[in-house]
């Protein structure tokens, strides 16, 4: 018992950092990205004796899933209106740019928040994509392009980026 507990802890010093970040890009909050990945490592390590291999993509596929059956928990609960609503920071550098950025991520459906997750933070496939959301690759484009034209909506400033990014090359 004390190997196993050593390799997990081991495991979690080690790729704890990179799976906060893949749960944050999921949760879209510091607060929920913690409680994401702390289910998703008691899950693993319930099972942690079975697992084979690389524990990495068994912990994401944890995170992802979790991450999905809350959306349909969420679905389920009424929004809870404020009395103001927070104002946008202006673009100046590139803090700001990230905030915005970051801003406008969370104001994506969770479902198209992981898709571009595992797109372009993952760097998976489309057809990875979909296996792991359980859904058809159409679906992960669709969600991709309407996500990314959202993102678009939200922060001007990402097109100029990326006219100035595909000029470099």
């Amino acid at each position: 018992m004390a190997e196993v507990d050593g390799e997990f802890t081991a495991f979690v010093n080690e790729r704890g950092p990179v799976l906060l970040r893949v749960a944050y890009a999921l949760a879209g909050n510091q607060h929920a990205a913690e409680d994401l990945l702390q289910n998703a490592l008691a899950k693993a390590y319930a099972r942690w004796p079975r697992i084979r291999g690389d524990a990495e993509p068994y912990v994401k596929r944890i995170l992802y899933h979790d991450q999905v059956s809350g959306w349909r928990r969420r679905a389920r609960r009424a929004e809870v209106p404020v009395a103001d609503v927070p104002e946008r920071p202006a673009v100046g550098d590139d803090s700001d740019l990230r905030m915005l950025l970051r801003d406008a991520l969370r104001a994506l459906p969770p479902r198209q928040r992981a898709v571009l997750t595992l797109r372009y933070l993952e760097d998976l496939s489309v057809e990875q994509t979909a296996a792991l959301l359980g859904c058809r690759p159409g679906t992960v484009a669709s969600q991709s392009a309407k996500a990314l034209a959202r993102l678009r909506q939200l922060v001007p400033a990402l097109d100029e980026l990326t006219d100035r990014a595909e000029v470099t090359r």
